[in-house]
């Protein structure tokens, strides 16, 4: 059984910022030549996958097997679902408003301000939130009984995510339901099902690093803490909350209905 390595596991941390900056600046050229940088949401699950497969091949050798092929597998199945559900969702789209409002705030070069504040910040945030993926694959010793609660748990945030998305999806499809809030399958729960599905995948996946014993791994905790900080305060809750609270029935809706953790809602009065 191979022991921790200081020098292995800063090499890797690296390899990982090289491999989310590829992806990212790759996505940036591509969006300069599409004239779109919508497409960015669709490199952030991307970039998690890219430094999850570089990370289990620069770890070779390195920490226990097991954990490595589970953080790995785990990483890339919510990455690129994550992926491919947001490519579908913008498929025919222009560009989303959050990017014409955030660029039209431009000091001076749109693109030159667009790599900034969007593409590094990204590719930044990235590397810092997968650092449990990376402490994970360099951790000796075999799966304990915690790893497998984070397992449970990170199943569970992809099926609030999947399951929530895939609602919506059919949702806004029926032309019917066309001004109506969507309040129905684990929207009646939460008002963020998708949210709180990361939320909980992030969570499990540190609990696998923990589940390592070492040092990187608990101090990797900045990673579901940065996360969480960002679906609930960041760009996720509260600027979503912010563009539906003009909607009518959306404060009915945010009266009965959980904003975060799941749980049944409260009967109108």
């Amino acid at each position: 059984m191979s022991s921790f390595s200081w020098v292995a596991f800063a090499a890797n941390l690296a390899w990982a910022a090289v491999s989310a900056l590829v992806v990212l600046l790759g996505t940036f050229a591509i969006a300069l030549r599409k004239g779109v940088h919508r497409i960015v949401d669709i490199a952030w699950g991307v970039a998690f996958a890219a430094v999850a497969l570089a990370t289990w091949a620069a770890s070779a050798g390195e920490g226990d097997p097991g954990r490595r092929a589970l953080v790995t597998v785990l990483t890339a199945v919510w990455g690129l679902r994550l992926a491919v559900h947001i490519a579908r969702r913008g498929r025919g789209h222009g560009e989303d408003p959050r990017y014409d409002a955030l660029l039209s705030r431009a000091p001076g070069d749109r693109a030159w301000y667009a790599l900034r504040m969007v593409y590094l910040l990204q590719a930044a945030l990235v590397w810092l939130v997968s650092l449990p993926v990376q402490s994970a694959s360099y951790a000796p010793g075999p799966l304990s009984v915690l790893a497998w609660a984070g397992v449970l748990l990170w199943a569970v945030g992809l099926f609030f995510e999947a399951v929530g998305d895939a609602q919506l999806a059919r949702f806004k499809a029926d032309p019917a339901n066309r001004g109506r809030i969507m309040d129905q399958g684990l929207w009646r729960l939460t008002r963020h099902p998708n949210y709180f599905g990361d939320f909980c995948v992030w969570w499990g996946l540190y609990l696998i690093a923990c589940d390592g014993g070492t040092t990187p791994a608990a101090v990797s905790v900045i990673s579901p803490l940065t996360m969480s900080a960002l679906l609930i305060k960041g760009s996720g809750m509260r600027l979503l909350e912010r563009h539906m609270a003009g909607r009518p029935g959306w404060a009915a809706y945010t009266a009965r209905t959980s904003g975060f953790l799941p749980r049944p809602p409260r009967r109108d009065r």
